[in-house]
């Protein structure tokens, strides 16, 4: 038995052992949330990203501002563009995010973020952490929250995916013991499963909705999955209202696609990985990850970003003014509801279902056979304008 590998093992994982052990005393003395309607100004920090995510974030941007006009003008909002968080400048110094560039997202309240790279084995660049798992750790943004709405299909789902811990926590802190074994790890806390499943349990009890679904493999992983579930029976019992029940993320990919099932789902909490894998299977139904937003969410902080990547083959091949920018556009809309400027936020999200989804008058393709992006959001924000949006969207939604 070969025990200098042994012995490298244990001390790796006492190291990982140690720190998250840190991080749960962290958790336990967290502030209280933060409130919006005493800040002046809101700081919206505006991070491009890499590949296609400066031009969608600018459509993206383009918007708020439009929508926030009156805020920004009274010194309610402010914006600041915040650049530099790209693969080059962060392979440069060998960091998820450069120190001054995190230095300048912690003076912000909310972000608005496009796409980042991140490397995979077989890249040319460095094997650096995801920008977004280091952002959602440094800012402890815990819930990533993704809705899908495909009203002609009866589907209006809300995701709660716990974003801090899980098989992501620690996914650039495997090891490799020699030429033949490797490890990964995977982690879950009691104060990180109590706060992202209490949020989804309070959203449906705010929002008069009587069920929610939790999913894991707790017949596989039966100590951290396991506990993840305990926990939402347990904290279910609060909650006589809302019909709580459980299904194995393998089995729900397929139920997500069952026309007769799928309709009854309303809200769901699950582990991070799995919030990742299944939330992308979601908005397939809708249109493609390109349709779908995401929020980030923490005490202190918030995040709102596309779900989908940096598409680097569409700047290769000269098509990056083609990308649709509906996700980050529909992050806007979410980051807009955060900071309680709900009618903007319905108002472009009705706007959003008329232009991708009822009337279609210009399609984006991602190629030069469909429109560019500063073309849809004209279309977009016209539609905004209009008198009888309330109209156009109860006809179509009917």
């Amino acid at each position: 038995m070969n025990e200098d590998l042994i012995k490298q093992g244990q001390d790796h994982f006492g190291k990982l052992v140690e720190e998250q052990i840190l991080r749960v005393e962290k958790m336990k003395s967290q502030q209280d949330w933060i409130d919006y309607t005493e800040l002046k100004p809101i700081i919206i920090g505006i991070v491009g990203g890499d590949g296609i995510g400066p031009i969608i974030t600018k459509h993206a941007e383009n918007i708020l501002k439009f929508l926030l006009d009156d805020e920004e003008k009274s010194g309610k909002v402010q914006f600041k563009e915040i650049k530099g968080l790209t693969i080059e400048n962060r392979v440069k110094v060998m960091k998820a995010i450069p120190d001054d560039i995190l230095e300048e997202i912690k003076k912000c309240h909310v972000i608005l973020k496009g796409p980042t790279t991140t490397p995979k084995k077989g890249d040319p660049w460095p094997n650096i952490e995801s920008a977004n798992v280091s952002m959602r750790r440094e800012l402890d943004l815990f819930a990533n929250v993704r809705p899908v709405k495909v009203p002609k299909d009866n589907i209006d789902w809300v995701f709660f995916r716990e974003n801090t811990e899980g098989a992501y926590i620690l996914g650039s802190k495997g090891i490799a013991l020699g030429d033949d074994i490797t490890f990964d790890f995977k982690v879950i806390t009691k104060p990180g499963a109590e706060r992202i499943i209490r949020l989804a349990f309070d959203y449906a009890k705010n929002n008069g909705i009587n069920r929610i679904t939790c999913v894991t493999k707790s017949n596989i992983l039966k100590t951290t999955d396991g506990t993840f579930l305990q926990i939402f029976y347990d904290m279910a019992k609060e909650y006589p209202q809302i019909k709580a029940d459980d299904w194995f993320v393998d089995i729900i990919t397929a139920k997500l696609l069952d026309p007769k099932r799928r309709q009854q789902f309303k809200v769901f909490v699950l582990p991070n990985l799995y919030g990742d894998i299944v939330t992308d299977e979601a908005a397939e139904l809708q249109g493609g990850v390109g349709t779908a937003g995401s929020s980030n969410i923490g005490k202190r902080y918030a995040m709102f970003e596309a779900i989908h990547g940096s598409a680097p083959r569409m700047v290769e091949e000269g098509r990056a003014k083609y990308a649709d920018p509906s996700s980050i556009i529909r992050a806007a809309a979410m980051l807009l509801r955060h900071i309680n400027v709900a009618k903007s936020a319905e108002r472009l999200e009705k706007a959003l279902d008329i232009c991708t989804q009822y009337e279609k008058k210009v399609v984006l393709t991602g190629h030069s056979d469909g429109v560019t992006g500063n073309e849809f959001v004209s279309y977009l924000i016209e539609t905004i304008k209009s008198p009888d949006l309330d109209a156009r969207w109860e006809k179509y939604s009917e």
